[in-house]
């Protein structure tokens, strides 16, 4: 699209089926790697990507042109078949993720605080990060559905 300009960031965050430690230490740069390519393959950006064994936290940059569903189905469908390709771990990713706008001003917040995924994680596990991600930015939810 000639003359469009967009500025998309948008922090999604999805985690392994029933939130199980599929992504062990040893794996999970490669996977940060992969996930990063696809993104690169696909004509848009992954500017961080990180997590811990049970999620995924990615800060990416999408085009005009790309949907955000179309680039969440592509980074999970094409990371899920490597996974099970590369180390045969019956690996599944959970149905869904969340998906927050970042505004300009935040993108260094954002990038510090997917880089310091490991140390949060000492403090309050996925679950809990999770739902005060939905509730920081008001969306409604039932948590009876949350978790599938």
């Amino acid at each position: 699209m000639a003359h469009t300009y967009v500025s998309e960031l948008i922090h999604c965050v999805f985690s392994t089926k029933q939130r199980r430690n599929l992504i062990s230490v040893e794996v999970q740069q490669q996977l940060w790697e992969f996930l990063g390519g696809i993104a690169r393959k696909n004509g848009f950006k992954a500017l961080i990507v990180g997590g811990t064994e049970n999620h995924v936290h990615m800060l990416l940059s999408l085009p005009a042109t790309m949907p955000l569903a179309k680039a969440m189905q592509l980074v999970k469908g094409a990371s899920s078949h490597w996974m099970n390709e590369k180390f045969k771990a019956d690996f599944a990713w959970q149905e869904g993720y969340g998906a927050f706008t970042v505004g300009v001003s935040q993108k260094s917040d954002t990038i510090a605080y997917i880089q310091r995924q490991a140390e949060h994680h000492r403090k309050r596990n996925f679950e809990e990060e999770f739902l005060a991600f939905l509730k920081k930015n008001g969306i409604d939810y039932d948590p009876q559905h949350v978790w599938g």
